[in-house]
This record gives C-alpha cells, sequence and structure tokens, in this order.
C-alpha cells in the first residue's frame, strides 16, 4: 500500500544551520500519526516541507503518492492544514469565510460546515475580526475538516481551545481515522498524543530519536506525585523513599502533625504505591510533566530554534 507520506533524507539547513537532518519517515494511511518533540526540534519545518511551503535543501517527500512540488493546487485539495500559528482576520462572518474556503477546496457535503461548528460550539454569524483566539481555532478546525480530505496535517490544533472543545477535537480526529483518512498531529499535549495516535516519532536536533506507540516510547512513564502524610518524622520517611526504585527530586518537610512529600517517579509507581498503602494518606496528587519536559528527560536536550523559524 503506497504510504500517506514518505520522506526520504530530507534535509533543511537555514546557512550554516541544521534544522531537519536526514530524516526518514513513513506515515501508513488511515493512521493517526503524533510528530512530537521540544521546541526547536524541526516539526514545523518538516510539515511545512510536507505541504510545499518551503523546499528541502535535499533530500525526498511524497504526500498520497506525489511529489508535493509538482502536486500543485490539486494535490493541495487533497489535504486539510492548520498551521501553528493561525492568523485569520477581517470583517467577513466566519460562514463568509467558511463558503469561500468550500470553493478553492474539495466539494463540501451539504450541512457539514453547521455539523462541525455545532460539535465545536462555534459561532458563524460573528466576523472574523471580533472573535477569540480560541473561535479563530474553531474556524481553522473546520475549514481543515470540513471537505474531509485524505490527509490532514495539524500543527498545535488545539492552541487556545478550552477542555471541553479540545475533547470534541480529538473525537474529530479519532472520526477521521474511522473514515479512513490520515492524520499527522504535531502536538506539546501529551494526552492529545496518547489518546489519538497510533504511531509517534519524536523529534530532536532535527533527528527522530525514537519511533513506535506511545507505550514503547514511555512518555506518559513520568509522573510529579505530591502527598500528605499523618506523620511526623520527616527524616525516617526520606530515607525510606530515598531507598525506593524510580524516586528522583525528593523533596520531604514536616509541618504541623503532617509530613509533605514531593517527588518524580520516572518508571514503574508501584512501589511508591504499596509504601503508601502503609501510611495515613492525607492528601494526594499525581501529574504529568508536560509533553515537552518527557522528551527532554528522555531523549536529551532540544536544540535551539533556527533563524526566521518558530519551531525549526
Amino acid at each position: 500500500m503506497t504510504p500517506a507520506i514518505e520522506l526520504t533524507r530530507l534535509r533543511k539547513q537555514y546557512g550554516r544551520r541544521t534544522a531537519v537532518d536526514s530524516l526518514d519517515l513513513r506515515i501508513e494511511p488511515g493512521s493517526v500519526f503524533g510528530l512530537i518533540g521540544p521546541n526547536g526540534a524541526g516539526k514545523t519545518t518538516t510539515l511545512r516541507m510536507i505541504l510545499d511551503i518551503i523546499r528541502p535543501t535535499a533530500g525526498a517527500i511524497r504526500v498520497l503518492g506525489e511529489d508535493p512540488r509538482r502536486g500543485g493546487p490539486a494535490l493541495r485539495r487533497r489535504i486539510g492544514f492548520i498551521p501553528g500559528e493561525l492568523r485569520l482576520d477581517g470583517r467577513m462572518t466566519g460562514r463568509r469565510l467558511l463558503d469561500f474556503y468550500s470553493e478553492v477546496s474539495s466539494p463540501v457535503t451539504s450541512g457539514t460546515i453547521d455539523r462541525l461548528a455545532d460539535r465545536l460550539d462555534l459561532d458563524l454569524s460573528r466576523p472574523v475580526h471580533a472573535l477569540s483566539k480560541g473561535n479563530k481555532q474553531k474556524l481553522g478546525i473546520v475549514q481543515a475538516f470540513m471537505h474531509e480530505p485524505p490527509l490532514l496535517v495539524l500543527d498545535e490544533p488545539t492552541s487556545g481551545l478550552d477542555p471541553l472543545v479540545q475533547r470534541e477535537f480529538l473525537r474529530l480526529v479519532t472520526d477521521a481515522r474511522d473514515r479512513g483518512q490520515t492524520v499527522l498531529l504535531s502536538s506539546h499535549v501529551l494526552s492529545e498524543i496518547q489518546q489519538t495516535a497510533d504511531v509517534v516519532a519524536v523529534l530532536s536536533q532535527g533527528k527522530i530519536v525514537a519511533e513506535g506507540d506511545v507505550a514503547s516510547l514511555r512518555l506518559g512513564a513520568i509522573r510529579r506525585v505530591r502527598v500528605g502524610l499523618a506523620a511526623t518524622n520527616a527524616t525516617v520517611i526520606r530515607e525510606q523513599l530515598g531507598a525506593l526504585p524510580h524516586i528522583s527530586e525528593l523533596d520531604v518537610r514536616s509541618e504541623t502533625d503532617i509530613v509533605r512529600v514531593s517527588a518524580t517517579v520516572d518508571g514503574d509507581i508501584d512501589p511508591l504505591v504499596k509504601w503508601l498503602a502503609q501510611c495515613r494518606v492525607i492528601d494526594l496528587a499525581v501529574e504529568e510533566p508536560d509533553l515537552e519536559e518527557s522528551v527532554l528527560r528522555l531523549y536529551g536536550e532540544p536544540s535551539r530554534p533556527e533563524t526566521g523559524e518558530r519551531d525549526a
């Protein structure tokens, strides 16, 4: 089966700086592919080359079986795109803007725009310039999804959205995959990747340093734990917790009749849970670090952003 996207030894240089370095990538049709990494890793540069917004220094790109440099408008109509920095303005209403986009994209089935707007709680009667950042982002989502393209390329698509709308967006992604569409999703939000992506590639310093499913990459294995214990001997607790595996950044402090503990768990949390079961726990919070921190912990420091690129 022809891959939806295939990159072969793709490279992009800005002068002496290398933003993307010999990138090989294959995305199968009908899948959700997560592209993640810290700022400056090369994610946005890669997406822009896939869409022929910028040209690579070297290497080959195939999108839906075609070279994007030669595919022209016919290929672009088969792609839905949300840029990382969406800029929408003007006095026309959201509906008129989407009607305009529908004339230059592939045909849009009657009622699809209203259905998507309802799902995202988007008022199409308001002028675009009067919309909040979140509502402009909703407009961007509708224009990308409305013609049900074979390929969706989404760069930080939930920026500015409230949690309920983020959840509905993830359902849109899942629905698209169920219809056989391919989704390339670049995100800093770990939960988005965990809930939607079939395969994930971790980009660092312009190179793929890991690829696989979320579980195999251990992206959810790092957690911050804060707990209050009905105890007074902080020294003993510090010694016991320090002897447990996977514990780091341990901080133990005594308060009146309570010991406050904070720690980072990098790996199996079960030993800590079993230790806590022996104590009287007053309060407990377990949090994931953000995606960028997870990637940095697992795969090292990012490169510096390239000149002229938001996320080279």
